[in-house]
């Protein structure tokens, strides 16, 4: 999180500034007004110049292709101004190369003391340069960048105590609209709706735990941004677990944990993500426990996010355990294809990216770890083919993303499967490889032969002697699990987690 509020510092301070360039010339040399006019035909003969120079100097291949992508727009009030095709070259070429094209610039015309940069996606002719294929040099603003869509919102969110602010980071992108629901998160998600659009619920708190990257801190800025909306007059309060850790421990060292409970318990919601890093240190665990316990008594909501369960956490007293068990404990299970299908065909939608179908399902079947990864392969290309000017297609897809897909390339054992299926259904090991026909031991036997043939280069027969049966036995296992899969959502779920635990080895 620290590192998030860094980059979030310096991308807001950065986005504030009108230009890239420092201190601007006072004179303008030459005679040259800041208001002379230059037709087209100049303006791209200077701008090709000023290319020439900046290869010349920077030897940069893979810059000049970048710039030659810009277009000079026009000069007026001594700026220049420089039309970009997308955002993501915009960020690049501002953050890189903006004080070497001033310089360059003013060797042609001095009067300019000033360059502004302005995202121009209605250009295509632009992105044709130097020959380059522009798949997604036109994509609107709203598809990068995502540091920009953290604010820290000075109304509702806010809290000042005793001099002490508290500003709330949250991603404006994270709402409920844009969380993607499906069988393996649609109760987390129904719990968060309620808790966020009801004044109050018969469920306090509301714990939402999931693994890395699978849609809980969402769920949590959703209900955040939710609130503000319908109830912008409560004090609604969100933190990272690091955060509150770190406020506890400055109060301690300024003798100011008066000033630190009074903040605390004076929220009306009190948001905690990743929680589990307070119940490791005694001290912070202690005052949690009290301000849970006053806020809960006060009728006061109280939402916490963690990777994994309450009664799993390691570190946590029993009476804490006990007292978020009494509120509503859902899990967000891992994705399926069809939920992981269903985010990238949105997040496609969303920002008219130009990604083929064939390549969305090549990702949402071969990246499974988690959404925030999926999201980062669907990013990575985009941007290779933005930036290299090249086409989005299955070759490419495999070819920028073969280190991510050198991991799921694992081919797994059959006992390995074995293990983390009995384990997954609570059953032993020798259980699922016995003749016995009880379902709660049958049906993860075949589900255990419908992975074996999934994520192994065994044959049937090889497969089949892994679990002592013939090749038969195996074919008609495979059979009943791809029916069954089709139309129960809880079987699918599982068979999700069983693959995760397995390639986690966990």
């Amino acid at each position: 999180m620290n590192e998030q509020l860094i980059q979030l510092t310096g991308s807001l301070a950065y986005n504030q500034a009108s230009t890239l360039n420092g201190e601007w010339q006072k004179e303008i040399a030459d005679g040259l007004s800041a208001d002379q006019s230059f037709d087209s035909a100049d303006l791209t003969a200077m701008w090709a110049d000023v290319c020439a120079s900046l290869e010349s100097e920077l030897g940069d291949k893979l810059a000049i292709r970048w710039l030659k992508r810009i277009a000079p727009h026009h000069v007026a009030e001594e700026e220049l101004h420089l039309s970009v095709p997308s955002p993501c070259i915009l960020e690049l070429v501002k953050r890189n190369y903006a004080d070497q094209i001033l310089s360059f610039w003013q060797r042609k015309n001095p009067a300019v003391h000033k360059i502004v940069f302005r995202l121009d996606t209605n250009k295509p002719e632009m992105a044709s340069a130097d020959n380059l294929h522009s798949c997604v040099s036109h994509a609107p603003v709203t598809a990068v960048q995502p540091l920009q869509n953290f604010v820290a919102d000075n109304t509702a969110l806010n809290l000042t105590v005793d001099g002490e602010n508290l500003p709330c980071y949250l991603d404006r992108s994270h709402t409920f609209d844009s969380f993607v629901v499906g069988p393996s998160n649609e109760f987390a998600y129904a719990a968060a709706r309620r808790v966020a659009e009801d004044k109050t619920v018969a469920f306090n708190p509301l714990y939402i735990h999931a693994s890395v990257g699978l849609g809980k801190t969402h769920l949590m800025h959703a209900i955040a941004w939710r609130m503000k909306e319908l109830y912008p007059e409560q004090n609604v309060l969100y933190l990272s677990s690091e955060q509150f850790f770190q406020h506890f421990i400055k109060a301690l060292r300024q003798n100011k944990t008066d000033s630190f409970r009074q903040l605390f318990r004076s929220v009306d919601v009190l948001m905690i993500d990743d929680v589990q890093f307070i119940f490791g240190k005694k001290a912070s665990q202690e005052e949690f426990f009290h301000t849970f316990n006053q806020l809960k008594a006060q009728g006061k909501k109280i939402i916490l996010s963690a990777d994994s369960n309450p009664m799993d956490l390691q570190g946590i007293e029993d009476r804490i355990k006990t007292r978020i068990a009494q509120g509503l404990v859902v899990q967000i299970q891992p994705t399926t294809y069809e939920l992981r299908l269903g985010i990238l065909q949105k997040k496609v939608q969303e920002s008219a990216l130009p990604v083929p179908e064939n390549v969305i399902e090549f990702l949402a079947k071969n990246i499974t770890a988690s959404v925030r990864e999926l999201e980062g392969a669907l990013k990575r290309l985009t941007a290779h083919a933005e930036l290299m000017g090249t086409p989005i297609n299955l070759d490419t897809a495999r070819d920028v993303l073969k280190d991510i897909l050198h991991v799921y390339e694992r081919k797994f054992s059959v006992y390995e499967i074995q293990q983390e299926t009995a384990s997954y259904y609570g059953i032993k090991l020798s259980d699922l490889k016995s003749t016995r026909r009880e379902r709660k031991i049958a049906r993860p036997r075949q589900l255990a032969m419908y992975l074996a043939k999934e994520m192994t280069s065994l044959s049937l027969l090889d497969i089949a002697t892994q679990f002592e049966r013939d090749h038969t036995t195996i074919i008609h296992a495979i059979r009943t699990m791809e029916d069954l899969l089709a139309r129960d959502s809880q079987l699918s779920a599982d068979k999700e987690s069983i693959i995760m635990r397995v390639k986690e080895g966990i």
